[in-house]
């Protein structure tokens, strides 16, 4: 197999440009990305008119809801990230929250499912603002919800708001639990918040404790194998993020494979048909009415104890 890499660097334009040209000039099979929502919100239309199947490691559910035929991604669904934090805010006697996210595509849609599934939960969302995405100071936005006197914050963001907010929360004296999304799972980002990190809760899939997965899980043996192949080329700790580019691989070989043919059309067929198949963000099953292929069994809720990844407790 060859690969041919492009970084559009986060940029919906360059994305556009470079899925033409692997599309039009290398006549690929099938393509592997972007990691970002606007970007592959941008590039999926083009993707179902030429018929090239596009397995996205980006996480916004609009993403493949509604489906689109050539359309599928790995990373889990927003809305099963918001019901996950929901039901532990639960738990934990949260009625009054806060919610601030990045002005991006992968932002504005977590805002828009916690928006829509905080009442099915008894929660209500007291406040919610929405953030430059390179911003690096959010203490003005911070201190309009702590005069809420909410019960808890989500933030949902990437980089680089995800450390950002709570290092200006330990600034102010806010000592309300901190949620963030998917989007949290990188050591890097943790190091970053520094002691304002410990105890940020948030989903995700098991990649981050594969070591602390009983050897039943199915998916241990896939998690395990990732980690340590990465861990020794690049001598950093995993994160979420390269597994869901692995996934879009090895999903899109998994296919090649089935269908005994590199032809676009049939490869899709095959993606499709895909079921049981373990992976790092979970075990996928796709339909032709489910493009994500995970279920809200694929997340558990971790937590940041002592600088590193656990299980929330």
């Amino acid at each position: 197999i060859e690969l041919i890499i492009k970084d559009s660097a986060a940029n919906p334009e360059k994305a556009i440009s470079f899925a033409k040209q692997l599309i039009e000039e290398d006549q690929v099979v099938a393509i592997i990305g972007p990691s970002t929502s606007g970007e592959t919100m941008q590039i999926k239309e083009l993707c179902e008119s030429y018929k090239v199947p596009l397995v996205a490691a980006a996480a916004a559910e609009a993403i493949v809801n509604p489906v689109a035929s050539y359309v599928f991604k790995t990373p889990q669904k927003d809305s099963y990230v918001a019901k996950w934090i929901f039901s532990t805010m639960q738990s934990m006697g949260i009625k009054r929250i806060g919610v601030v996210a990045a002005n991006s595509g992968f932002g504005n849609a977590g805002k828009g499912q916690l928006e829509k599934y905080a009442p099915e939960f008894g929660i209500e969302v007291a406040i919610a603002e929405t953030y430059d995405r390179s911003a690096t100071d959010l203490t003005a936005l911070l201190t309009k919800l702590k005069a809420q006197n909410v019960d808890a914050i989500v933030n949902w963001s990437i980089v680089p708001a995800q450390s950002i907010v709570p290092k200006n929360m330990k600034q102010l004296g806010m000592d309300v639990p901190l949620f963030q999304s998917h989007g949290f799972g990188n050591i890097k980002y943790v190091e970053a918040a520094g002691e304002a990190a410990e105890g940020i809760i948030f989903p995700a899939g098991r990649l981050l404790v594969a070591d602390k997965l009983p050897n039943s899980n199915p998916q241990k043996k896939t998690l395990v194998a990732y980690k340590t192949a990465y861990e020794s080329k690049y001598n950093e700790s995993v994160s979420t993020f390269g597994g869901h580019a692995y996934d879009a691989l090895m999903l899109v070989v998994e296919a090649m494979k089935k269908a005994n043919s590199t032809d676009r059309t049939e490869i899709r067929d095959a993606l499709e048909a895909i079921k049981g198949f373990p992976g790092t963000g979970g075990v996928f099953s796709f339909s032709a009415s489910d493009h994500n292929g995970l279920g809200m069994d694929s997340l558990e809720m971790l937590t940041v104890k002592d600088g590193q990844f656990d299980l929330l407790k």
